[in-house]
């Protein structure tokens, strides 16, 4: 298959009807429904989260870039913008209580009134000091009891705002060999999950995530997706586990994982980003793009499949990273150009000749198949998808072009706004 090479130098290349018109004579002539291709682009939903918009740092430091949102009503405001540049960012995720208002549904109406909805829920049951030893999984019942009722405050808060997802992330463990005992931290984790289960209503899911290690560096309490998988399964149907790509050993096989929840029903989330030694929280696809396609192909295998097509059809799609040098912008209309790059490069697989070859046991022409598709350039593809959707078929050069970076920095020059139009309630960035 011949490459597109047309460029310009924010790397999205034929724009043009005609590099269109080019690419798809070639992907129909090897097999590829051009209009199916353009119909998954156009679906493609994901939800960009709240603290991708504000200043963000490490524990060396937190460095401020000019415009960065300084509430959940800039922040939401933020995302509308990806959303309208991008077409397939419809929600984003809160932060809680990073993103707290004393009125969820003006801040429901205003999002609405900005063109997205609200996403996920993410509680914090790290931040606080009584979280030293744990949360969920500590040995104190007072602190236990405190972790369950925010959870069960977020799942209100999901209620009010019109979301049907809440989204643990769980830093419990322990650091040092002795330093509590890991069956009892296990049974006190269930425990509290099952009351927090309860309080669930119909519709609504909660995805758990698991990670390898940090903040503890012993063990953590859900340390492998076997782990969330095993709670989930025990804890009830409306649970299922999230996989954040950053979040193994290195050298994982993420997509194995993915495949593997897929088929038992149990995949409910996928966080995006990119990683090369740890939890690194990159622009998704920067530094392994045949991975992110890999992670693609799976999930569309399943959605092809009619026995586990539904479920795989509810996956939700999140980007979570922190943009600590980026501009937060532009860094998060990248991060979306990149998945739907992968996204759109896993639907020119050719299906039929990668079957074929695996039963065969044509090893290097199952292969082939796949960096057939890996290796095209997609981008044309992917203009004509957001032609369809009614956006600028390149966003990056659309956020560049409008000026939306420096007029957000001119507005929000100050460190404590009150901006007008906003509710007083609004939440402020901690």
């Amino acid at each position: 298959m011949r490459l597109d090479r047309t460029n310009n130098e924010n790397g999205t290349a034929g724009g043009s009807a005609e590099a269109f018109a080019r690419l798809a004579e070639e992907v129909a002539a090897h097999g590829t429904d051009v209009d199916r291709v353009l119909h998954e682009a156009a679906s493609l939903k994901i939800e960009t989260p709240s603290w991708g918009y504000g200043d963000t740092g490490t524990r060396f430091g937190t460095f401020p870039y000019p415009g960065a949102a300084r509430d959940v009503y800039e922040k939401v405001a933020d995302a509308a913008l990806v959303h309208s540049l991008t077409g397939v960012c419809p929600t984003v995720a809160l932060h809680i209580p990073w993103d707290t208002v004393d009125d969820w549904s003006a801040l429901r109406q205003y999002a609405e009134t900005a063109g997205v909805s609200i996403g996920s829920i993410n509680p914090n049951l790290f931040q606080d000091h009584h979280y030293k030893l744990g949360s969920l999984s500590h040995p104190d019942t007072t602190v236990r009891l405190q972790a369950r009722q925010h959870l069960v405050d977020c799942v209100d808060i999901a209620r009010e705002a019109g979301s049907s997802v809440v989204s643990l992330w769980l830093a419990d463990g322990t650091s040092y060999a002795g330093q509590d005992d890991m069956r009892s931290r296990k049974h006190r984790l269930q425990e509290s999950l099952q009351d927090v289960y309860g309080s669930l209503p119909g519709g609504m899911r909660l995805l758990i995530e698991y990670k390898l290690f940090e903040p503890a560096f012993y063990h953590t309490d859900l340390a492998d997706w076997g782990m969330a998988h095993s709670l989930s399964v025990n804890l009830g149907p409306q649970v299922q586990v999230l996989v954040d790509m950053g979040h193994h050993a290195q050298g994982t096989n993420i997509e194995h994982i993915v495949a593997h929840l897929l088929d038992e029903g149990r995949l409910g989330g996928l966080h995006f980003n990119g990683r090369k030694y740890g939890d690194d929280d990159l622009i998704v696809g920067s530094v392994n793009p045949f991975e992110l396609f890999c992670v693609f192909c799976e999930l569309r295998w399943a959605q092809e499949d009619p026995a586990v097509a539904v479920q795989s059809r509810q996956v939700a799609y999140m980007i979570d990273q922190s943009h600590n040098i980026e501009p937060k912008l532009e860094a998060m209309v990248q991060s979306v150009v990149n998945i739907q790059t992968a996204h759109v490069k896993s639907w020119l697989v050719d299906g039929d000749r990668l079957r074929q070859a695996q039963e065969n046991g044509d090893v290097l022409r199952a292969h082939r198949a796949l960096m057939s598709a890996f290796e095209t350039d997609v981008r044309p593809l992917v203009a004509e998808g957001r032609r369809v959707l009614g956006v600028e078929p390149d966003p990056i050069d659309a956020l560049r072009r409008g000026g939306h970076q420096e007029r957000l920095a001119r507005q929000r020059h100050s460190p404590h706004p009150s901006p007008s139009g906003y509710p007083s309630s609004a939440g402020r960035v901690t």
